[in-house]
């Protein structure tokens, strides 16, 4: 017997669907089955538009949930104590939600709460058995693991680029309100204030399907590695050397101490390819590198190497992609 999945809904303050999301529900749709997919909306503000409803409902939710609580759901413990009662509402027996720093908080919260058995960083999900099984990489993307959720919930988050979204014809969702009161407990942080961070145009970082990172070789200059990354519409990312000389901001570095990205296409452009960055990028489907170091230990797992001045070869791919698109 299957057992409805619950789907955290992540959405931007203009009330757009985050693109991880539909590959969650695709997911999730696969899972369920016929016991139906319920997607959560935490309305910290923003409502779901009839346009978002009917874009869940193609992708396979059967419910949607208007999460409401009497505190901030931008807080990781009152998110949790709301996903709790929720999931006790619809029985469902795992939680799915893209792998984010604010959700992995909330995951954490939620399995002391629940016994949930949780896996972070998944990038697969089937039952087997009767149980969840993940699959995840671990050692900085050089071991495939396969993860059994024993306890009666899972709650698993899954990396953005894991899943190939897909919709259905014909899908409708009921759309209702679930209101929590939280606890003393989960009160006992508040949000004093929030900064938006300037629009660059460009996807976000964590979950883009393309991405380009610059390091040491770029001597600060990363104006080849944005002109790329916007010809191939992808986001811009660096080494912690590059944020630590503040080239760019530290939410741009990738590695084991900064953002885990997995995209299907990765450009390292002046990257060595020192472990701790390789960690937040081994996973990535096919893997570019520009440097003028044969030597560079990136070329050890890359899938096409360019061995030359990044300052010569970048503006030439530019100008060649360019052409081809017209």
């Amino acid at each position: 017997m299957t057992a409805p999945v619950l789907v955290l809904v992540d959405h931007t303050q203009a009330g757009a669907v985050r693109a991880p999301v539909r590959e969650l529900l695709t997911l999730a749709r696969e899972l369920a089955g016929p016991a139906g997919v319920h997607a959560a909306w935490a309305v910290d503000g923003v409502e779901p538009s009839a346009d978002v409803v009917a874009e869940l409902a193609a992708l396979g939710a059967t419910h949607v949930h208007r999460l409401v609580a009497d505190a901030d759901l931008h807080l990781s413990a009152v998110l949790a104590e709301a996903l709790a009662s929720l999931l006790d509402a619809t029985g469902a027996d795992l939680l799915l939600a893209v792998s984010s720093f604010e959700n992995k908080e909330a995951a954490a919260r939620l399995a002391v709460s629940t016994g949930a058995g949780v896996v972070t960083d998944a990038d697969g999900l089937a039952r087997v058995d009767g149980r969840y099984v993940a699959a995840k990489t671990v050692f900085a993307g050089t071991w495939t693991t396969s993860c059994a959720v024993t306890a009666p919930l899972a709650i698993v988050t899954v990396k953005p680029n894991s899943v190939q979204p897909s919709t259905v014809d014909g899908g409708t969702a009921q759309v209702g309100e679930h209101v929590v009161t939280v606890s003393d407990k989960a009160r006992r942080v508040a949000l004093v204030e929030r900064t938006e961070r300037p629009a660059s145009g460009r996807p976000d970082l964590g979950s883009a399907s393309v991405v380009v990172a610059g390091g040491r070789g770029t001597e600060g200059d990363f104006s080849v590695v944005e002109q790329l990354a916007d010809v191939l519409g992808g986001a811009v990312g660096a080494t912690r050397v590059a944020t630590d000389e503040g080239w760019i901001g530290h939410d741009a570095q990738i590695g084991q101490t900064g953002v885990t990205i997995a995209p299907r296409l990765y450009v390292g452009v002046g990257v060595s390819g020192a472990v701790h960055h390789r960690g937040g990028m081994q996973a990535s489907g096919t893997i570019v590198a520009v440097n003028s170091d044969p030597d560079a230990p990136i070329f050890e797992i890359a899938d096409f190497g360019v061995v030359g001045d990044l300052f010569t070869v970048i503006p030439q791919a530019v100008e060649e992609i360019r052409r081809l698109k017209g």
